[in-house]
């Protein structure tokens, strides 16, 4: 008699078969259902979206265009809106109708914001909703939830200089000294002398929260008083990339005619902000880019837009646009003389695939990404015959004072991953935890531990 599923079990099985459901309509339903969606009336739009730079200046409105062209719209096009980083995106329908959606690119926090006044349709975030925001926003339902949080591509935030800039690697701790002004000169990191001015994004912007979380907060430093600020992505690199004092942070697809540096957190070693390493999540600076919507979502156009942005060609329009899409790939990693013995042997015979399964803070649940990414995995191992005992999983975590306790911890979060694949059919060569070895954050800080706290995918 088969064991009865416990709560956990339940939870987690119907979170699966809500994102699968959605993943079907996605996937395998042609874009087509959507084509008795309403056009424009008095010159007013279907859709309006609001929030990160990072998102709405360029990745933002290409999705819309593609969503467009595959409705079957003609004479798509641009056209400035009432301010600065703002755009509305037209179309016109076989019946001659206008179809219009505005898109305001002022930072992440004017998005909730816009969202709570009933401004916007979609907030476009290029960081994780605040619990603060989540709670003022609570009377539309959870927006933590996989129905709300809609995680479109990967970003790596990449850290610039002037491409004359002799250094080529920081860590994190000396980043974030750079831009909080306790390394006032080039010279105390053995660069060409020179008075370090830094470029920053402006407070609405999210991957200035971004930086803020990752860079400065785990010293509880703050931005110096003389870093110049900017709502641009664009301009902020082409200013680092003329002055030769100058370093930046910014969105991987701004780095422009800047040179990025490699990054190291903890005691991982330095990282450039590489598609493969973003990808995983494993460059230090990597991050999530996302669009939220009323639980509820009624909008036609909305939906409309999210399932686009998921499917395939929404996430060619992710890749094209300079970031990096979510789509499974096989990655052959070079053998390293540190690697533990096991995992060396792995990158010699097997390839990884492009995806970490992650955790939510505190629990062993998989996180909203994780249970789309279940499948991406999925489609990627039918297609490519990986089906039976051809895929390893290795779990990583976080030291305890019991290496041992370690190592269980991180095989059990490949169990879990297991157990969801092994629904659907997967026949595993090995499960294996690895504890807290090869982290790619630091672990004196909880949003390091999150990110250690991982499984990677392998195949033969």
């Amino acid at each position: 008699m088969p064991r009865a599923l416990s709560y956990a079990d339940r939870d987690l099985w119907g979170r699966t078969l809500s994102l699968l459901l959605i993943g079907f309509i996605c996937y395998a339903l042609p874009l087509s259902v959507f084509a008795a969606l309403p056009a424009s009336q008095a010159n007013q739009p279907v859709l309006r979206i609001q929030g990160s730079n990072t998102i709405g200046a360029k990745l933002g409105p290409e999705l819309v265009k593609g969503l467009f062209e595959a409705q079957g719209l003609r004479d798509i096009r641009s056209e400035a809106g009432a301010r600065e980083n703002e755009q509305r995106i037209v179309g016109r329908q076989a019946n001659g109708r206008s179809v219009i959606v505005e898109v305001a690119a002022h930072g992440s926090g004017t998005g909730f914001a816009s969202l709570q006044n009933g401004s916007t349709d979609l907030a476009a975030s290029s960081r994780p909703i605040k619990d603060s925001e989540a709670a003022s926003l609570a009377s539309l339902g959870d927006l933590h939830s996989p129905q709300s949080e809609q995680i479109i591509a990967i970003d790596g935030l990449a850290i610039i200089v002037h491409p004359g800039n002799p250094i080529s690697a920081l860590s994190v701790e000396q980043i974030a000294q750079l831009f909080s002004g306790e390394i006032s000169d080039w010279a105390a990191l053995g660069g060409k002398p020179g008075k370090v001015q830094a470029y920053a994004r402006d407070d609405n912007s999210g991957t200035y929260d971004t930086f803020k979380e990752l860079v400065l907060a785990p010293g509880g430093r703050a931005l110096a008083a003389s870093a110049r600020r900017f709502e641009s992505s664009n301009q902020l690199s082409d200013l680092v990339s003329g002055d030769p004092n100058g370093i930046g942070f910014i969105g991987l697809p701004y780095v422009r005619q800047a040179k990025a540096i490699a990054v190291a957190a903890g005691e991982s070693h330095p990282m450039l902000p590489s598609t493969s390493l973003i990808a995983t999540e494993d460059y230090p600076l990597a991050r999530r880019l996302f669009i939220y919507n009323d639980p509820q979502l009624e909008n036609p156009w909305a939906r409309a837009l999210i399932d686009f942005a998921h499917s395939p060609r929404g996430q060619a329009i992710v890749d094209s646009a300079g970031f990096i899409a979510q789509t499974v790939q096989a990655i052959k990693v070079a053998p390293e003389t540190q690697m533990p013995s096991d995992y060396r042997q792995l990158a010699e015979q097997a390839q990884r695939l492009s995806v970490n399964f992650r955790f939510q803070e505190g629990s062993a649940t998989l996180d909203n990404k994780a249970y789309r990414d279940l499948q991406r995995v999925m489609d990627y191992l039918k297609q490519h015959d990986k089906l039976r005992n051809k895929v390893v999983l290795v779990g990583f975590g976080d030291p305890k004072s019991d290496p041992e306790r370690a190592a269980l911890l991180s095989k059990l979060r490949a169990m879990a991953v297991r157990r969801e694949l092994a629904k659907q059919g997967v026949l595993f060569r090995e499960i294996t935890g690895l504890g807290s070895e090869l982290p790619v954050a630091a672990n004196d800080q909880d949003s390091g531990r999150i990110r250690n706290r991982r499984v990677e995918v392998w195949v033969y």
